[in-house]
């Protein structure tokens, strides 16, 4: 990284990715390319017989939450096998939360468990020594994901990687970069970024450093307006072209969008889906005084470059200090020494003193990192007893080493001891690690304890940037003492809402549970103190505010609130773990693990599979979060290619083989209108059934394997008085209790196991999870796949109604797409159509719709008035003959008894 580019990846915290999708050439094959064309739209793509068809970064931030999913379609061309490789590079704050590869029309899907889980179902690789985890540890910020797999010849295969992040505010701003490096020409390569902020965007950039700038405003459009920006990059291939008459890509570099929010109002309160998110950064407020003492370790280990580069940040940092500012500046080798051993003014006499002291200081043998500190500590604290001007400034305390603990205290555990104990909760200890021999988990741990956080300095020709990067970002105190409180009564699992200091330019973010029925008396107090003043703010929740914002961005608001408060919660939860030992510590790491496997995140304590997929030696591929001191890709030996078991059953089927229903379903939809095929007779019937909102039906029960399904009804909610009450599914409960499967499906949320606190989708998620022989495939299409290893198929619809439209309120459709194996016992509105059945109509007479005549049929033994209703509305009957008639009372309702709605349940009058 060039010296311009140090300081902005320290100044802001970044969305990263790395795309890197390379053809390889099979092993012991020469690599050939054809010879590009002179003309741009006739260049070759295809590289020893494989093309990139598609490379799509898609990225939707909602209120800071960043939902990133990254994919690209490889086809190989060649009579022979092909070597490909999938590589990116995500940030080491993301949580990676789906992988997916679909090849020859089948899905291989990745499944998050816990880590001993995991490992112990691959432990060949363990036991072999080997590893075949597909992240690393890459760079400063970044992890690297690299998968190579052979690919069939003549066929495609289709990457799909799924990670998440709340972005963070650093120096006004959030930015998101993407490091772009496909390595050959891509016939339909895209970046679309969505940002939907609800206070409002209030700038909006984007910029590519690897474009000529014509070119740039040529392919980058962008745009924002009120809550909404968007950022769309799509070169053509001759745009891609590094020369008119190459075949190489010029795309490789950063390609970024930066972004801020309006300040104008103080409350940004956003509540959704019975969870809460509030981004509080105040503007306009007067920058405090503060107290600053550096601890900089000048032992041995600290000579050339780094001690010359810590000298020129502390000169440059020195210039910014402010008149009222008071500062002092403790070295620690075997020996402590401080320059004045008080805190001074920060007059340009004392300044210029300071100056020529850093510049003549000389090296000292060994590391007194606790005396350093202590040090420290003590100037602060004297000047907080004995000069109450400076005990309401801002105080802060910065300390530099490279190494471990060799003099005076040197037992970790005794030097934590006392830091906490001297500093007391009275200011921040901020610990900046230089270079890789340093122990940055105990500098972490350190940090945490006293309401700072620690951060790496690497050994780079930019390390004096990196430096005055990281001062930049506390250089402006603006308020201490932060507490954000929130009704006992109202709130539950709160994020950290107590801060130290607040900065300028930075910004503070707590997310919480709701109880139920609380929303109307949520709100937010912030009490802190400012420069010679307190600082006091309530916030309310604008409930009709939040309705349009659920009007705007729909359920994509609900989901992502909700994600953003696990997410922040998961790494607050492992952030507390590192302080702890024993039981504490368990119990932590479990409910760490509950929520990364609630979420489906992948975290220090999960890890991703694949299965279908082996190696040359036969291991299965593994997605981990790898520790910050991993090796990188390079230096783990022989690189390890994947090949898809063609043996072994796929996990699911990609979402392109649902995208149509067939034409000819038995199922349930719209007013309720069940419609069941009868292939014996080349005929369909169609009826309703009239219940009232809230009645549970049962529509499947197997009593052989314990299967069900049971719908709950929903009404219009804008029905007209004397109007028919039209009633509609607004809730599907699928389970087997043999397994304890379960599955709950509204409008809103797709849940897995609700009753153990397991995953939450929503319908805009696309994913696939295996539990248990069911398959459950979520496809962005609005509608969802269940399938049993058994071979019943079934498929539930999600109809989004309109403003206009006459139904208020969003409901589920459910169909039968394969039940031949399902067993002859199985009863439910559906289910006991699912085998053969027999049906006569007889006595046609004209009814009170003299186009619709009546009639009689017999149906399981049951005499039924019906209607014979021909060409009847596609969305009531596929067919266009259809017998349609109405059923009321007892016997379609799903009488509990006490039971769940995720259950068995029996119909009235019923017999097992």
């Amino acid at each position: 990284m060039d010296d311009a580019m140090g300081p902005r990846v320290l100044l802001c915290v970044c969305l990263v990715s790395l795309l890197a999708l390379q053809a390889m050439p099979a092993p012991g094959q020469a690599s050939g390319r054809s010879k590009g064309s002179q003309k741009r739209q006739a260049v070759d793509t295809t590289v020893d017989g494989v093309f990139i068809r598609t490379l799509k970064v898609n990225c939707k931030v909602t209120s800071r939450f960043a939902h990133y999913v990254i994919t690209s379609q490889v086809v190989n061309t060649a009579d022979e096998a092909r070597e490909v490789a999938f590589d990116v590079e995500i940030p080491k704050t993301a949580f990676i939360s789906d992988f997916a590869i679909t090849a020859d029309g089948t899905a291989f899907v990745g499944d998050i468990k816990d880590k001993v889980t995991a490992w112990k179902q691959y432990r060949k690789a363990a036991i072999s020594g080997e590893n075949a985890g597909l992240v690393r540890a890459s760079g400063r910020n970044m992890e690297q994901f690299t998968i190579h797999m052979t690919v069939s010849p003549q066929s495609k295969v289709t990457f799909q990687l799924t990670y998440e992040e709340v972005l963070k505010r650093s120096l006004t701003q959030y930015e998101i970069v993407i490091k772009v490096k496909p390595k050959q020409l891509v016939h339909h390569f895209q970046i679309d970024v969505d940002i939907f902020e609800p206070k409002g965007i209030s700038k909006l950039d984007a910029q590519a450093s690897f474009l000529p700038k014509e070119l740039a405003a040529q392919t980058i459009k962008k745009s924002f307006s009120g809550k909404k920006g968007h950022v769309i990059f799509r070169p053509t291939v001759a745009q891609q072209q590094s020369c008119p008459t190459c075949s190489t890509s010029l795309l490789n570099g950063d390609f970024k969008v930066i972004y801020d929010v309006n300040r104008e109002e103080l409350c940004d309160l956003l509540v959704a889906n019975n969870h809460f998110a509030h981004f509080f950064a105040p503007q306009n407020l007067t920058n405090m005084n503060k107290n600053v003492v550096f601890v900089i370790d000048i032992s041995g280990s600290m000579q050339g470059q780094k001690v010359k580069q810590t000298r020129e940040a502390l000169l440059k940092i020195l210039g910014d200090m402010q008149p009222e500012d008071y500062f002092d500046l403790v070295l620690f080798g075997t020996r402590v020494q401080s320059w004045r051993g008080s805190l001074v003014q920060a007059s340009e006499a004392n300044l210029q003193a300071a100056r020529e002291f850093v510049q003549r200081f000389s090296l000292d043998e060994a590391t007194n990192l606790n005396g350093g500190l202590l040090r420290g500590i003590e100037i602060l604290n004297k000047a907080h007893e004995s000069l109450p001007e400076l005990s309401n400034h801002a105080s802060i305390l910065i300390m530099l080493t490279d190494g471990d603990p060799t003099e005076g205290v040197t037992d970790r555990s005794q030097i934590l001891k006392n830091i906490r104990e001297a500093i007391r909760g009275r200011f921040p200890l901020y610990n900046l690690g230089f270079g890789h021999n340093v122990d940055f988990n105990f500098l972490e741990v350190m940090s945490m304890e006293n309401n700072g956080r620690a951060q790496r300095i690497y050994e780079d020709r930019d390390a004096t940037q990196q430096l005055q990067g990281f001062y930049r970002q506390v250089a402006r105190p603006l308020l201490v003492d932060v507490e954000l409180q929130y009704p006992k009564d109202a709130v539950l699992d709160l994020t950290q809402h107590h801060h130290k200091q607040y900065y300028e330019g930075s910004e503070i973010v707590v997310a919480g549970r709701i109880a139920d029925h609380k929303l109307g008396s949520f709100k937010a107090d912030v009490q802190a103190r400012g420069e010679g003043q307190e600082f006091r703010a309530t916030c309310l929740v604008d409930e009709e505010e939040m309705k349009k914002l659920l009007q705007e961005r729909g359920h994509m608001l609900e989901n992502h609130v909700e994600r953003l408060w696990a997410y922040l919660t998961i790494q607050e939860l492992l952030a507390k773990r590192m302080k702890v030992e024993g039981e504490e510590r368990a119990k932590l790491s479990s409910q760490a693990l509950k929520m990364s496997l609630a979420y489906q995140f992948v975290t220090p304590l999960t890890s991703m599979t694949i299965r279908g997929m082996a190696d040359q030696d036969g291991l299965k591929p593994v997605i981990d979060k790898p520790p910050e001191d991993s090796l990188p890709l390079e230096m783990l030996g022989h690189r390890r290619t994947f090949v898809l078991s063609a043996s072994q059953p796929s996990p699911t089927r990609p979402s392109s083989d649902f995208k149509q229903l067939p034409t000819q379903v038995t199922g349930v939809d719209n007013d309720p209108h069940f419609i069941i095929h009868v292939p014996q007779k080349e005929d369909t019937l169609c009826f309703n059934i009239n219940e009232e909102p809230g009645v549970i039906l049962s529509l499947v029960q197997d009593p052989d394997t314990g299967f069900s399904v049971n719908g709950q009804l929903i009404g219009n909610k804008a029905r007209s008085p004397g109007q028919h009450e039209g009633t509609y599914f607004g809730r599907l409960g699928i389970a087997n209790p043999a397994t304890d499967f379960q599955l709950e499906v509204t409008p809103q949320n797709i849940t897995l196991n609700p009753s153990s606190g397991r995953p939450v989708f929503s319908w805009r998620d696309q994913a696939a999870l295996r539990q248990d022989g069911v398959v459950v495939t979520i496809n962005r299409k609005r509608n969802l796949v269940v399938s049993l290893d058994n071979g019943a198929t079934f498929q539930v619809v999600l109809h989004r109604v309109w403003k206009d439209s006459a139904v208020h309120q969003d409901f589920l459709g459910f169909y039968v797409l394969d039940s031949h194996r399902m067993s002859a016992r199985t009863h439910g509105l559906l289910g006991q159509f699912f085998h053969p059945f027999s049906f006569e109509v007889f006595d046609l007479h004209p009814g009170s719709d003299p186009t619709k005549p009546d009639a009689t049929m017999v149906v399981k033994n049951r005499q039924l008035t019906v209607t014979r209703w021909v060409g009847a509305p596609q969305h009531v009957c596929p067919e266009l003959l259809c017998i349609c008639f109405r059923l009321s009372g007892p016997s379609s309702r799903c009488h509990m008894g006490g039971g769940s709605f995720l259950g068995r349940c029996h119909p009235a009058g019923s017999k097992e």
